[in-house]
Order: structure tokens, then C-alpha cells, then sequence
């Protein structure tokens, strides 16, 4: 057995039977992390906390009563807060910064018994689709340790797909854990709007926003989605129904069941911009995987965008409001990115109208989807328009020119937050460029709100079909 090959599940389950100790586990994870350091996946290691949780798992496990996930290490991202460590958000103007309590994904991991090892790295404030942040190592795809893990879940990606850890939390505003996951490699799911809580004293704002976690296997996404889809008092959005989950019972027993034939609409169309320039291998993603669900037996037919660009321009007011409604003193300002700066310059132009009209004008996006796209169950596209690119063609000098850059380079996944609808990026291709093997992801996105049970099913009978690696050990020598 080895320790770091194994699933979450497998690794749960071994730990469980005695095979191997939490308190090993935690060993080998340390070691895993002390050999992996070009890809920066910690911003922080959290070691009292991890010490004192193997040393619970160890002990329930000794009295005959494991929970699900004893002993499995399992990291934050650093944009969420942990009780008692640093919560820096990638941010410079954070050094030092420390959270007061856990929030609710934290202690919803925490009583499934997972290891909490490290803070995973983020970018600043979570905005960008890459993850340099001002402070830490940039996270890197260890497919090749000079490109992009993606972002803003970077870190998170880059832990899992090295081996270091089986699954790690992250979040998705616009595509925060798709993204990564296609520059790594690995399974990075959405959940429907409402199934993750914000709670118990968290908000939900826009909508845009879910907690998740990014693994390398689709059962592991659905057994750690039953910990996670766990509602609070107060909650601003409920889970649609599920009818495939409420036939399942679980998240996990829905992705070991068959989906019945889908209809499958492949998009190539960007959504966020006019056109794009799409690498021939992330077109190829989708196809591969176009041809995987047609061996399984589902139909999948060609379909447009059915709303425009500037309709997609309805993400604007919501992403840069929530910039600029975080609270930085005039010297903060002067210390921020530039990417941050221009954000939050775009959010304090906004008056109440624009802010009420972009309400509305993703509402009316949402019917447009919904009607456009109704005769399909799944939509089907690449998850990103080319390989992880390289930090310096997205981390550009003008904050402008660097969001442009971004939505050219994931210009599917975020109209997914704008919907609210469940959406999974699948680790499907592999190919050479540059002299370099790197990982491209394609993207299934539900139609029907509580298409969350149905794409996982879906998405496990893919890997079962066509399997993907499971690690990728570090690619120190390149560059």
C-alpha cells in the first residue's frame, strides 16, 4: 500500500481497519509535502491541529467508532477561516492575520474526522484565475512546475494532484475549483446554489460563490459532498430538488448508479467573449469526452450559446462590487494588486441601479440558458480554451488587460455561478506540448437546477470508461 496513491475512500477505509494509523498518515503527508515544494500548494502548515486530530482519528478508531473520513488529511484553502490560524487570503496587507473561529465547511471536515494538515495557497482575495499570491509560493501544476496551477483554488489543485493529500477544500465564484482542477489534472466539482451552506455565519451575497473540494476521483467528490451539503439556520438559498439524489439516498450511492441516456449538447461557443482562440487540444477534451458518452450510449449533438456576450457582462457588477466592499484602510489601497485596484475601482462606480440591473440581467441570462438549452440534459464543453498557461500571460501589469486575459482563458466555467447550476470538470485528456505532457479538462454543466446527483453519476461512469492518472509527481526539471 502506498499511502499517497489512495482515494480519500481507500484511505478512509484503511485507516478504519487498522491497516494504517491517522498518526502515519500524517507522517507520510508531512513527507509528501517537504518532497513536493515546486508546486506550492501550503501557504501555511498547520501543525498542533493536525497532531491533535489524527490523535482523535487514532483513538475512535482503537473504541470501534471511525467516522467517515477519520485520519484523511484534508487542507483549507487560506480564504477560509480556521480557529486559531492564519488567514491571509494571499493578501499582503493580511500578514499575520489570524481567524477567531472555524467556519462551517471547516467543522462540518472536522466532525467527518479529516486531518486538517495545512492552509492551501489562494490568490488575493480569490479573484483571479491563477494563484500568485503577494505572499507564499505561487501554486504550479505539477505537470510541468513553470505553468499555472489555476486559480483561485490553485493551491488545493496542485496538493491533490501531486499526491500529498487525496482531496482538499477550495471554493468557486467563476469557476475557482474547474479551473484548477483542468490546469492539474485532477476532479474539481461545482454544487448547485444552496446544497453547500455559507453557515452558520456566513453569507451568500450574489450566489456566485460555493464552497466544494477538488479530488481525483469522482467518488470521492460525491462521499465528501454528503459532509458538506449540510444546511444552517438562516439560509438565504435552499437546494433545489434532487430527484436522482432523493431516489439514491446519497450523494455517493447516486455516483455508483447508472443515469439512464442523456441528451448531451457540446458547446464550443465561448461564453464570455465574442470569440476565442481555442487550442486544438482543449477542443480535443471535449471530443474525447463527446466520444466516451457516445460509447456509453448518450446522444450529444452540437448546440450555440444561447445569450451573448454582453449578457454575460451581468458577472461584472456582482464580481466588482464584492471587491469593493472589502474594507481596506487608503494605506491598504496603495498595497493591494493591481487586478484587486481596478476591481474595486469598477465596483465604487456602480450606483444602486447598476447593481439592481445586473440582479436582474442574470436572472433573465438564467431563463435564457434554461430555454435555450432545453431540449439537453448536460451541457458539454472544454474547461478551459488552452493548456495551464504560463503566470506571466495572466498576471498582467494593467488589471484591466489581466481580467480580459482571463476570461479567454475559462470561457465556460464562471456562466455556471451565474446560473447557480451544479458543474464538474473532468481530468478527460492528456497531450504534448512544447516538448511537455500537460492535463485538459472538459466541463459538464447541469441545464436543470439539482442536477448535482445526475452529473456525478454521470461523471463517474466517464472515469470507469476512460480512466485518468491518478498522480503526477512533480516536474522539477522543467524550465
Amino acid at each position: 500500500m502506498i499511502i499517497h496513491e489512495l482515494s480519500a475512500l481507500d484511505l478512509a477505509r484503511a485507516i478504519a481497519s487498522g491497516e494504517v494509523s491517522a498518526a502515519e498518515v500524517l507522517a507520510h503527508t508531512r513527507s509528501r509535502i517537504d518532497a513536493c515544494p515546486e508546486v506550492g500548494a501550503f501557504a501555511h502548515v498547520t501543525a498542533d491541529r493536525a497532531d491533535r486530530e489524527a490523535r482523535a482519528a487514532d483513538q475512535r478508531v482503537e473504541e470501534g467508532a471511525p467516522l467517515p473520513f477519520d485520519g484523511v488529511p484534508l487542507p483549507i484553502k487560506d480564504a477560509t477561516a480556521v480557529a486559531g490560524e492564519p488567514w491571509e487570503q494571499g493578501a499582503a496587507i493580511l500578514v499575520g492575520n489570524v481567524a477567531e473561529e472555524d467556519e462551517g465547511v471547516v467543522t462540518l471536515l472536522a466532525e467527518a474526522g479529516s486531518v486538517m494538515v495545512g492552509k492551501t495557497t489562494a490568490p488575493e482575495f480569490s479573484f483571479p484565475a491563477y494563484t500568485e499570491p503577494e505572499i507564499g509560493p505561487p501554486a504550479r501544476t505539477p505537470w510541468d512546475v513553470r505553468r499555472t496551477a489555476g486559480g483561485s483554488s490553485g493551491g488545493a489543485a496542485a496538493a491533490v494532484a501531486a499526491g500529498i493529500v487525496p482531496a482538499a477544500h477550495g471554493s468557486d465564484g467563476g469557476g475557482s475549483l474547474r479551473i484548477p482542477s483542468a490546469c492539474c489534472g485532477t476532479v474539481g466539482f461545482k454544487a448547485s446554489r444552496g446544497v453547500v451552506s455559507p453557515g452558520p455565519r456566513g453569507v451568500s451575497g450574489s450566489g456566485l460563490t460555493t464552497h466544494g473540494v477538488i479530488t481525483r476521483t469522482v467518488e470521492d467528490s460525491a462521499a465528501l459532498l454528503d459532509v458538506l451539503a449540510h444546511p444552517w439556520p438562516g439560509e438565504t438559498y435552499h437546494p433545489p430538488r434532487d430527484a436522482v439524489l432523493e431516489r439514491a439516498g446519497s450523494y455517493l450511492a447516486a455516483s455508483r448508479q447508472s443515469t439512464g441516456l442523456l441528451k448531451v449538447g457540446l458547446l464550443l461557443d465561448p461564453l464570455n467573449v465574442g470569440d476565442v482562440d481555442l487550442h486544438p487540444e482543449a477542443e480535443e477534451a471535449a471530443l474525447r469526452l463527446a466520444g466516451t458518452l457516445e460509447s456509453l450510449g448518450h446522444s450529444v449533438r452540437t448546440v450555440h450559446r444561447p445569450f451573448t456576450p454582453r449578457d454575460w457582462e451581468a458577472f461584472m457588477p456582482l464580481w466588482t462590487s464584492a471587491a469593493a466592499a472589502i474594507p481596506l484602510t487608503a494605506e491598504d489601497e496603495g498595497n493591494v494588486t493591481e487586478l484587486t485596484r481596478w476591481l474595486r475601482e469598477q465596483g465604487k462606480r456602480l450606483s444602486a441601479t447598476d447593481l439592481g440591473s445586473a440582479v436582474n440581467a442574470v436572472q433573465a441570462l438564467t431563463r435564457k440558458a434554461a430555454l435555450g438549452w432545453a431540449d439537453v440534459d448536460v451541457i458539454l464543453s472544454p474547461t478551459l480554451s488552452g493548456p495551464p498557461a504560463f503566470p506571466g500571460e495572466l498576471k498582467l501589469p494593467d488589471g484591466g488587460e489581466d481580467f480580459e486575459a482571463q476570461k479567454r482563458f475559462t470561457p465556460w466555467a464562471s456562466t455556471w455561478n451565474l446560473t447557480g447550476n451544479a458543474s464538474i470538470s473532468l481530468p478527460v485528456h492528456r497531450a504534448v506540448v512544447d516538448g511537455v505532457e500537460l492535463p485538459f479538462g472538459a466541463m459538464l454543466g447541469a441545464v436543470k437546477p439539482g442536477g448535482d446527483a445526475l452529473l456525478l453519476s454521470l461523471a463517474s461512469d466517464v472515469e470507469k470508461a476512460d480512466p485518468w492518472p491518478s498522480i503526477r509527481e512533480p516536474m522539477a526539471s522543467a524550465g
